[in-house]
This record gives structure tokens, sequence and C-alpha cells, in this order.
């Protein structure tokens, strides 16, 4: 018994990863309950084509995407703002990143001026190709 109390107990040099694990699959749950909310945003009755989706670059950096309501409202990720803030946003993004891709989601709802209006202070802003966001058509 002597000599088991002489010998020294060495360190456990191993990490315990259950807790990370725990924490990883926490996180994973969280971002399978909230990704599809943030596709969601404002809520826009987009017009149905039979165009096909264009393929986004990998490389390109995220959209600006710029909303119109049935009121002729605009946002920015949900956000409301006016003609003035939306032109002083895409002049910001444009310059700093100057390929990012800038889309108007349209409502079927909204004024044709509307949604031209909101293309034009794109314009404004240098921004030089300006994309319009459509669903595709549903069979019936």
């Amino acid at each position: 018994m002597n000599s088991y109390r002489n010998r020294k107990r060495k360190p456990i040099a191993e990490i315990n990863v259950v807790p990370y694990i725990d924490v990883m699959l926490v996180l994973l749950i969280i971002f399978m309950v909230t990704a599809p909310l943030l596709t969601e945003g404002v809520k826009v009755d987009l017009p149905q084509t039979e165009a096909n989706p264009i393929e986004p670059n990998p490389d390109a950096p995220e959209p600006v995407i710029v909303s119109v309501d049935a009121d002729g409202q605009l946002y920015i990720d949900d956000q409301k703002k006016t003609g003035e803030e939306v032109l002083r946003y895409a002049t910001a993004v444009y310059r700093m990143k100057p390929q990012t891709d800038f889309l108007v989601r349209g409502a079927k709802q909204a004024m044709y001026d509307d949604i031209i209006q909101a293309m034009v202070i794109l314009k404004q802003a240098g921004v030089e190709t300006v994309s319009l966001v459509t669903e595709p058509m549903q069979d019936k």
C-alpha cells in the first residue's frame, strides 16, 4: 500500500470535448430555426415569371437587396429607409465593393413608378447594373 501512495499521479493531457459538442448542437439548432426567418424579411408579393434563375457568383460579396412594398416604402435589410438613406447606403457599399450585386424586390402590387424610383436611386449611387427579383412560375 505504501508503494501506491508514493506513486505520483500523472496529469491527464486530454481535452474534454463533450461540452463543446453540446454547445455546437445548441448552436446548430438555433441556426436551423432562425435561418428560414432571415429570408422572410419584408413581406413582398413578387411577380412570377418563367425566367431562368441567375447563378450567384461564389466570390461576390453579399448582394444589397432594396425592397419596395405595395405602399412604395423602401427597405434595406428589413429596415424602412428613405430614398436619401438608400442613396447614401448604396453609394458607400458600391465605393467599398464595386463588384456587389444590387437587387430590387418590387411587390406585385407596387406602383411601377416606385420600383423605377428605387432603380434610379441606385443608378444615382453609381451602381451600373441593377437586377429585379421575381419568383419562378408555379404549376397550377
